[in-house]
C-alpha cells in the first residue's frame, strides 16, 4: 500500500525567486501604464490651442491640469477662435472616460466645433446642434459635456448654450458676482448622446468691467467640495481679484481643485474685459437679455 505523496515545501530560493517573477510583472504593468498616461498627456496637451482670440479691452488665459492621481487621464478642454463675423467663440468641455480614447475623442470634438464654426452659424445653440448631430451619427459611445461660448465686443453681449455642462462664473468691477444662471429645460443632452438636440441660447451683456470663468467640474468638484461651493469658491476668487491679469485669475482658479479633492482632470478658462465707458451702469452685471 503506497504512502501519500506530499508536495515539497517551497525552498527560500524558490519563494524569492516567485516574488522575482511577481516583482517584474508588476513592474511592466506599471510601466505600460505610466506610457499610457504620458502619452494621453502629450496627446491632450498636444491638442490645445497655443493661443487664443483676444481684442481690445479683452483678455484671455486659460490652464489644464491633469488628474490628481496621476493614473487617469480625462478629456477636458478650451478652445477659442474668431468666427465669420468677427464674434470671439470660447469652449470649455468634459468628454466621458479617462484614458487614451477620451483625450483622443475630446480632439475630435474640438475639431468638429471648430469646422461648424467656420462653416458660417455664429448662435452657440446652432453650432452645438450641428456639432451634436455629427457626433452623435458616429460609431463612437463616448460623449462630452460643453459650454460654448460667443462674445460680442461691439455690444459686450454675451451668449451662451451649454451641452450638460458647468455654467460659467462671473464678478464685475464693484464685487458684485454669481454663476451665470440657465434653466433646466435651458440646458441641452451631452454632446453624442441623442440626435436631433436643440440648445437654447441665453444671452447677457455686461455692463461694467470684470471677468468671466468656463471651466469644468475638475476645478469645481470634489471629494470634499460639492459643485455649489466649488464655483462659490471661484466667483469669490473672480470678485476679490477683478482687477488682476487674467494669466493670474486663471492660476488662482486652478487653485481652488486642492480645495476640492481634486482627482479629475480640470480646464479653465478666464476672459478679463474692460468693457466701454459708455456701459459702466449700476445695473445689474451680467444683464439678462434673453
Amino acid at each position: 500500500m503506497g504512502g501519500r505523496r506530499h508536495a515539497r515545501p517551497a525552498s527560500a530560493d524558490d519563494l524569492l525567486s516567485q516574488l522575482g517573477r511577481l516583482t517584474a510583472r508588476v513592474r511592466e504593468e506599471i510601466e505600460v501604464q505610466r506610457a499610457r498616461v504620458e502619452l494621453a498627456e502629450a496627446l491632450q496637451r498636444g491638442m490645445l490651442p497655443a493661443t487664443l482670440p483676444t481684442a481690445p479691452g479683452l483678455r484671455v488665459a486659460a490652464r489644464y491640469a491633469p488628474a490628481g492621481n496621476g493614473l487617469d487621464i480625462g478629456g477636458d478642454w478650451y478652445d477659442g477662435c474668431r468666427l465669420s463675423d468677427g464674434t470671439l467663440a470660447f469652449s470649455v468641455g468634459d468628454v466621458q472616460g479617462h484614458d487614451v480614447e477620451a483625450a483622443a475623442y475630446m480632439g475630435q470634438v474640438r475639431i468638429v466645433l471648430r469646422a461648424v464654426a467656420a462653416m458660417g452659424p455664429t448662435d452657440p445653440g446652432d453650432i452645438l446642434a450641428t456639432a451634436n448631430e455629427l457626433l452623435a451619427a458616429t460609431d463612437n459611445p463616448l460623449f462630452a459635456t460643453c459650454l460654448f461660448l460667443c462674445f460680442d465686443t461691439r455690444t459686450w453681449s454675451v451668449r451662451t448654450a451649454r451641452a450638460g455642462h458647468t455654467g460659467a462664473v462671473w464678478a464685475r468691477a464693484d464685487g458684485v458676482c454669481g454663476i451665470v444662471e440657465h434653466s433646466e429645460d435651458e440646458i441641452g443632452l451631452p454632446l453624442a448622446v441623442m440626435e436631433g438636440e436643440t440648445y437654447a441660447v441665453t444671452e447677457y451683456r455686461f455692463t461694467q468691467p470684470g471677468a468671466l470663468a468656463l471651466l469644468t467640474d475638475g476645478v469645481v468638484e470634489g471629494p470634499r467640495f460639492p459643485l455649489e461651493e466649488g464655483l462659490a469658491a471661484v466667483a469669490q476668487v473672480l470678485r476679490d481679484g477683478v482687477f488682476e491679469d487674467p494669466e493670474t485669475l486663471a492660476d488662482r482658479v486652478m487653485e481652488v481643485t486642492g480645495r476640492t479633492g481634486h482627482t479629475d482632470d480640470a480646464a479653465v478658462l478666464v476672459l478679463r474685459h474692460d468693457g466701454p465707458e459708455a456701459c459702466q451702469t449700476d445695473d445689474a452685471a451680467p444683464e439678462r437679455v434673453r
